[in-house]
């Protein structure tokens, strides 16, 4: 690969028809750091949080009239003839509860196409893969309805202002974004010290602390696994988590309690976990929400978190298993500049290991997708199109089914059926291509000299146009970065 092939590929989202290859590859990454706009016209289109929030008190009050009625109508019908009117009620119930249901999927396909479209047409697709990058490292899954609703706001909100920032003001705005609280059931945590654990317990009911969203930031978010900590810093950790809730939809303890408008993050205190907390050795006073904060802010500038950081980092843009020299060059970067991204980023792009000429990395599927559309020089991305793309390829757009996001290595793609799956994707594409379809002017756009004789060979004996384009689309030059 030449060093203007890296840049596009590599670093970013694959070169675009008609766009001429940089000229200075590093220095055109670089100054994508100063051009980077946060919310490019498809993503300023894309359904706010307040919309989300709006549609999900809908889903739940809904929700909510049908219990009422079914049970209304249990009633009712045993006093009368045996509940003969509940089926209809709990068919109404249903009813209005699908098509609640159906309008957060509809924020959801519309977010996804706007991440896609952004991604078709950005100027700056270096940054643009960071923002993918840290939308996976800080995974949510979109299957419950507050996820589903806010899953694009969770990328737009909480992730493409802070690319650019401070690793400590990313980590601070994804957790305590509504699709974080919800995805890991922090909303529903409370510390059984609390005035509300005290209460429920004395009233028979459980309520009690969970742990899940503070074992994810330690595990995943922050130090990564196996770095020392131990259940005692999780347990730490939750306690000074409770009383982190979301206004109005949630559906948890605190939801009722909030203050803050349907779908902001809240505090409640009636539901945090009285005392001081030691996480990783370390004494934090009682502080209500503060306290909490004050643990990610330590926990964001911690050598572990570097290191994690860093390696991850390596492995997403140079190998599967990456170089030690370069984790070691990433983290000493993290770790000086106090977590400043940006730093972290030309310490990447001035690494000799980041430019070398073998490609390393497989695509992954949403790789894949938007450099082929790219490479045809497509303006848009339909929804209908992009999520199709995405299910067929078995990377549905934020629905990684773990908080530990999709893997970044090519094992987990380059299979037999997955390749055949992208067979069948490149004809898709390569068919809509239209006027974009000589695949040796596309593969002289994208590769220059360095196309390999055999993806040149089997191009020119294609039988159509078309079927050249899904073979270079299809070709090992085309799937590796």
């Amino acid at each position: 690969m030449r060093a203007s092939a890296i840049a596009n590929n590599r670093f970013g989202l694959g070169a675009r028809l008609g766009t001429e290859p940089p000229k200075d590859p590093r220095g055109w990454l670089l100054a994508q750091l100063q051009h980077y706009v946060v919310r490019p016209q498809a993503i300023a289109a894309a359904p706010s949080r307040a919309e989300a929030a709006a549609a999900l008190v809908d889903f739940y009050q809904a929700a909510r009239a049908g219990r009422m009625q079914r049970a209304g109508g249990a009633m009712s019908g045993a006093a009368v003839t045996e509940g003969a009117n509940e089926p209809p009620m709990r068919s109404a119930a249903m009813q209005a509860r699908q098509i609640e249901r159906s309008k957060l999927r509809t924020l959801y396909v519309d977010s996804v196409a706007a991440r896609a479209n952004a991604s078709l047409t950005t100027p700056t697709p270096f940054v643009e893969r960071l923002v993918h990058f840290w939308a996976n490292h800080f995974a949510i899954s979109a299957e419950k309805p507050p996820v589903i609703a806010m899953a694009g706001s969770f990328e737009f909100d909480a992730i493409r202002p802070h690319v650019l920032g401070s690793f400590a003001a990313m980590l601070r705005a994804v957790e305590r974004h509504p699709a974080m609280l919800t995805y890991l059931d922090q909303a529903q945590s409370v510390g059984p010290g609390s005035m509300a654990g005290r209460r429920a317990a004395a009233n028979g009911r459980k309520r009690g602390l969970n742990e899940n969203l503070a074992r994810e930031i330690l595990e995943l978010h922050t130090l990564g696994a196996r770095t020392g900590y131990g259940q005692a810093d999780v347990t730490e950790l939750a306690r000074a988590l409770t009383g982190w809730t979301v206004g109005g939809i949630a559906g948890g303890p605190g939801s009722g309690l909030a203050t803050t408008s349907p779908g902001d993050f809240a505090f409640a205190a009636v539901l945090h976990e009285p005392g001081a907390r030691t996480v990783l050795g370390r004494n934090f006073a009682e502080a209500g929400e503060a306290q909490a904060q004050a643990v990610l802010d330590m926990l964001a500038t911690h050598p572990a978190t570097a290191k994690h950081v860093a390696t991850k980092l390596a492995r997403h843009f140079v190998a599967d298993t990456p170089p030690l020299a370069l984790v070691a060059r990433l983290e000493r970067a993290f770790l000086q500049s106090g977590g400043d991204l940006p730093t972290v980023y030309r310490a990447l792009i001035e690494a000799p290991e980041a430019w070398s000429p073998e490609a390393s990395k497989f695509k992954t599927p949403w790789e894949w997708s938007v450099s082929a559309m790219r490479a045809i020089g497509a303006e848009s991305f339909p929804a209908p199109n992009v999520l199709g793309y995405m299910t067929q390829l078995e990377q549905p757009v934020w629905r990684p089914g773990s908080p530990a996001g999709f893997d970044d290595v090519a094992a987990s793609w380059a299979s037999p059926d997955a390749l055949m799956r992208r067979v069948e994707a490149a004809e898709r594409v390569a068919a809509r291509a239209q006027g974009a379809s000589d695949a040796r002017a596309i593969g002289g756009t994208l590769f220059g000299d360095s196309l390999s004789p055999q993806t040149a060979t089997a191009i020119a004996r294609a039988e159509s146009p078309a079927q050249g384009l899904a073979l270079l689309l299809v070709s090992p030059d085309f799937m590796r970065r």
